[in-house]
């Protein structure tokens, strides 16, 4: 397990960013890292690479992690820097990443912990090979006239407002209760495009995992995420996949937004 915390109170400490299964180099001198103290390198782990970095521990004890938490400029410093080691690695070799801040008291605490996980690391390097991961996100068809509330009737003569007009309680409630079904039924039918999304994208993936939607408007503009999903897809088939999201857009009327091809992160399992 990691070893960041008060225990990690030597000088340094190895900062594990991946392990790979590669026989060949890796190309490393592009990334820098979380710091420019110490180049990215290697560890050997028998069949598997860890790809590694020394850090001053005292960056890293538990009291200076939780301040860089509440550091939202230098926490995204942080996992930016971690995540383009880990792209590195991962576009020459099949990949799996490791949690941020994952650290080890030394090379040798580091590479006796890792290759305990060794068999882990062989399940999901065997998953995950020649594979990428790919978001899609759907959002419902917008409303008839934009989804605005459709303004008041002007009258054309001078209305007694002094008494309610014949019948104008019961329209109310009419009126009322029309758009609350209406509202139901566009719930209704945005649900059932969403399963519909992901059951087709389902089956060109070799695996999903769907993920809780947004809030409205957290997406930007009034929007409503319905799905919010991402899928492990074999590398000669996201050609496929563009054009499924293709077709569902022309069949479903639905806004369908996919991104990617992204390192796995969630399909590599807890190691």
């Amino acid at each position: 397990m990691p070893e960041r915390g008060p225990g990690t109170s030597g000088a340094h400490a190895i900062y594990v960013y991946a392990v790979c299964r590669t026989e060949a180099p890796l190309a490393l001198g592009t990334v820098t890292g979380v710091t420019r103290d110490e180049p990215v390198r290697t560890l050997s782990l028998g069949s598997l690479t860890a790809v590694v970095q020394t850090v001053a521990a005292a960056e890293f004890t538990d009291a200076a992690w939780q301040e860089r938490l509440s550091d939202a400029v230098e926490l995204e410093r942080y996992a930016r820097a971690h995540h383009a080691v880990v792209s590195a690695v991962a576009g020459q070799a099949p990949t799996v990443p490791l949690p941020l801040a994952t650290l080890y008291q030394g090379d040798d605490r580091a590479r006796s912990a890792l290759n305990d996980e060794a068999g882990r690391f062989h399940t999901a390097l065997k998953r995950i090979e020649h594979h990428a991961e790919w978001g899609v996100k759907v959002y419902a068809p917008p409303q008839p006239g934009g989804g605005g509330t459709a303004p008041p009737l002007r009258p054309s003569a001078p209305v007694d407002r002094t008494r309610p007009a014949p019948g104008a309680g019961r329209a109310y409630l009419d009126r009322k209760r029309n758009q609350r079904a209406q509202r139901e039924q566009r719930q209704e039918d945005s649900l059932r495009i969403a399963d519909a999304v992901d059951a087709d994208v389902s089956r060109i993936a070799t695996a999903s995992r769907r993920l809780r939607p947004h809030g409205q408007g957290s997406a930007g503009g009034p929007r409503v995420q319905v799905l919010n999903a991402t899928y492990l897809v074999a590398e000669h088939r996201s050609g496929e996949l563009q054009a499924l999201a293709a077709g569902l857009r022309e069949r479903t009327g639905a806004e369908i937004e996919v991104s990617g091809p992204w390192v796995p992160y969630s399909f590599v399992g807890e190691v």
